[in-house]
């Protein structure tokens, strides 16, 4: 409202700056006074201030025809022809009218640009000229809203997950202090105390991670990455938990491809993918990550024979805190963060991840990521381009 605030200002300074009678050292210029305006002419460069508006501007005048229009008013949909659509602008326009008094006010319009449901408007509505002509307004607030809804969620979501392992940390802290003459309660407690502070952890990093890569800024250093080492490091990083459940991490496709971009966050995106196979995925199975060349691109695929992802929750399962099964993913000590991140490194590089899954089945995640040098070659060891024939 503020911003609308400040161009009403303007239009009505500039507008009030265009009427008076000014005098230079050389001539007069005298323009036209307002009141010798006719009904339904629009003051001297008022078309000229409304289109460098930023915002959606519409002037009516005494019959609620519309006199001018920009073209964001128009895409909005808040004019069709030399009519207003929206009800409400056009009661606020004729109370405005009928009284002089400024109105601002917030009204939700159906949406009529990119696909949105609705569309939120910041509204400013003020009277013009002497003839009853009325200059509405209208600063979307749509995309603010949204990114303040996400915030508070963010919010909500970070101090529940953050209280479930603090509160547990306590409460087992006070638990060790009553049983301090029972050593073997002491150890009982004492190692479920390092498992809440271990996911206590976890949250705190994977928090650090998102906070740096969920703008979808370009990588500020990118550089060649071997995808083989970046696959080797990601696997040793998640053998001990595999080897806990006798899950087999096994290897394979096309060696030698290098991407361009940050090792390091390909290896936490590969590792945040592995983890979660492991996690959703029963013991004695195994999870297979393999990469192969796709034009421009390298493809990074991890496979499980796990318990699969619900088709209606697969649009989701990339949204920060999101859980299919809360009462498992618990279980399994996860932070709900892992594939939210993995979304954000891919659009840092300027790639893509996508899944296939069915339930009872498995899952498949691929890591889509733009190719060294713009198509993905394999390179041997020693630096030459190894033949595709005999890279397959």
């Amino acid at each position: 409202m503020a911003s609308l605030a400040a161009l009403a200002g303007f239009v009505v300074g500039a507008l009030a700056v265009m009427i008076v009678v000014r005098q230079g050292t050389a001539q007069q210029r005298v323009m036209v006074p307002v009141e010798d305006l006719q009904p339904g002419e629009l003051p001297q460069g008022v078309a000229s201030v409304l289109a460098v508006l930023p915002s959606s501007a519409v002037v009516l005048d005494r019959e609620d025809r519309v006199l001018r229009a920009s073209s964001a008013a128009r895409a909005f949909g808040l004019v069709k022809g030399d009519r207003l659509m929206v009800a409400e602008l056009l009661a606020l326009a004729r109370q405005v009218r009928r009284d002089g008094e400024i109105r601002e006010s917030e009204v939700e319009v159906a949406g009529h640009k990119f696909g949105q449901e609705t569309t939120s408007f910041a509204v400013r509505v003020a009277p013009l000229g002497p003839y009853g002509q009325v200059l509405v307004l209208a600063e979307d607030q749509t995309e603010h809203r949204r990114v303040e809804a996400v915030r508070r969620d963010f919010v909500a979501n970070v101090s529940h997950e953050l209280k479930t392992p603090v509160g547990a940390l306590s409460l087992l802290a006070e638990t060790i202090q009553d049983a301090a003459d029972d050593p073997e309660a002491v150890t009982r407690f004492a190692g479920r105390m390092q498992h809440e502070a271990a996911r206590l952890t976890y949250l705190v990093q994977d928090l650090i991670t998102l906070s740096r890569v969920q703008g979808a800024e370009p990588i500020p250093t990118p550089c060649p990455v071997l995808v083989d080492e970046a696959v080797h490091d990601a696997v040793d990083r998640c053998n001990t938990t595999a080897t806990a459940k006798d899950i087999t991490l096994v290897t394979g496709g096309t060696e030698g491809l290098q991407i361009w971009g940050d090792e390091e966050l390909l290896v936490t995106a590969l590792r945040n993918l592995i983890d979660n196979a492991v996690a959703y995925s029963p013991e004695h199975t195994r999870v297979v990550v393999s990469a192969r060349p796709a034009g421009d691109s390298v493809e990074i695929s991890v496979s499980d024979q796990g318990i699969g992802i619900p088709e209606s929750a697969q649009e989701r399962i990339f949204e920060r805190f999101f859980r299919v099964d809360t009462a498992r993913s618990r279980a399994t000590g996860g932070t709900g963060l892992g594939l939210a991140i993995v979304k954000h490194i891919a659009a840092a590089h300027n790639g893509a991840v996508t899944v296939w899954s069915k339930e009872g089945s498995g899952s498949t995640f691929t890591l889509s990521l733009p190719a060294f040098g713009g198509k993905a070659v394999p390179i041997s060891p020693t630096g030459t381009t190894i033949p595709q024939e005999a890279s397959k």
